[in-house]
């Protein structure tokens, strides 16, 4: 058997030693598959190491509808998936900034709606094709943004939603170089995504511009010292994690639609354990990272309560009734 191209390789270590880490073997697994580099070099790695393990691959292309021929794009994708082996599947979404967090993040969100929904009817989890790149422009946003630790934090190799929805992302320790020549080495036709290169996403931004600033004044390596510090601070807040889940345990009571936390026992804790409590549950209960300021204005209705209203947040809503912080689904 030949030996595969070194950045073929690599890319199948890092899908296997995903698929490893689960705690049992998958019956499926789920593919976000946009057609571009990063996705389409994991969809033809785990079709690889799927076939030797006896696991169904299935892709999910979703049309957010938002380019002229973006359903023609999809087909494209969908079709090259074929040719590997995979199950592929496309899913229209509607995308509406109803929450106005912007447009990128209402696409975001109806991706992962559409891509959460075949995973539950699968009973599988989801592989996502972000790179140590995208960890590094995440980080560096998260800098920007000022929301503390939690945002430094990146995104997660693994994580599981509480709807049971697991999320995998392989590929966050290989470089978006690698996923081109993993391509261009078995002949896969990849899509260039031109909201890749529209500065008016700060993504983008932080991509074209920021980065390459920093490795031209600072040294290379930036982009891996970034998901470094990503991966240690998530290790640091794991840890402090489970030692405040126990606190939290204690204060926390399920509302309707939501959350209530103790105004009194928050209050009783030093400002750096009562922030970490409040973005805690707010991500564990509506998967949302809130920044410095929302944080501390959630905060305010426990240290500095004088009748204000309710905090919009993403995705929630806090307000105090009473002796309690009420944190709730917004309508």
């Amino acid at each position: 058997m030949p030996t595969p191209d070194p950045a073929v390789a690599e890319v199948r270590l890092a899908v296997r030693t995903a698929l490893a880490s689960l705690p049992e073997p998958p019956r499926a697994v789920v593919i976000g598959l946009s057609g571009g580099a990063d996705s389409l070099a994991l969809a033809a790695a785990t079709a690889f190491e799927a076939r030797r393990a006896g696991v169904e691959v299935v892709s999910v292309t979703v049309d957010h509808g938002l380019q002229e021929g973006s359903d023609a794009q999809a087909a494209r994708a969908a079709e090259t998936a074929r040719s590997l082996g995979i199950r592929a599947l496309v899913e229209p979404v509607e995308v509406r900034d109803a929450d106005g967090d912007g447009l990128e993040a209402a696409a975001r969100d109806a991706r992962y709606a559409a891509l959460r929904t075949v995973a539950q009817a699968e009973r599988a989890p989801v592989l996502l094709g972000h790179t140590l790149d995208d960890q590094a422009e995440t980080v560096l946003l998260g800098l920007a943004r000022g929301s503390g630790a939690a945002s430094l934090q990146g995104m997660a190799r693994v994580r599981t939603d509480p709807d049971d929805t697991v999320w995998l992302r392989p590929l966050l320790a290989v470089r978006r170089t690698t996923t081109r020549a993993a391509c261009a080495a078995q002949g896969l036709e990849f899509w260039d995504d031109p909201h890749n290169d529209d500065p008016r996403f700060a993504r983008v931004r932080a991509r074209s511009r920021v980065l390459p600033v920093m490795e031209e004044e600072l040294g290379p390596g930036i982009a891996e010292a970034l998901a470094r510090t990503a991966e240690q601070l998530r290790e640091d807040a794991e840890a402090f994690d489970e030692m405040i889940h126990e606190t939290i345990e204690d204060i926390v009571e399920h509302a309707e639609a939501g959350i209530s936390i103790s105004a009194s026992a928050l209050a009783a804790n030093p400002a750096a354990l009562r922030n970490r409590i409040i973005r805690l549950v707010v991500d564990s209960e509506f998967g949302a990272s809130l920044t410095r300021r929302q944080t501390i204005e959630v905060a305010r209705l426990v240290t500095d309560w004088s009748g204000q209203g309710p905090i919009d947040l993403p995705g929630c809503r806090a307000q105090r009734r009473g002796g309690r912080i009420e944190i709730t689904a917004r309508p």
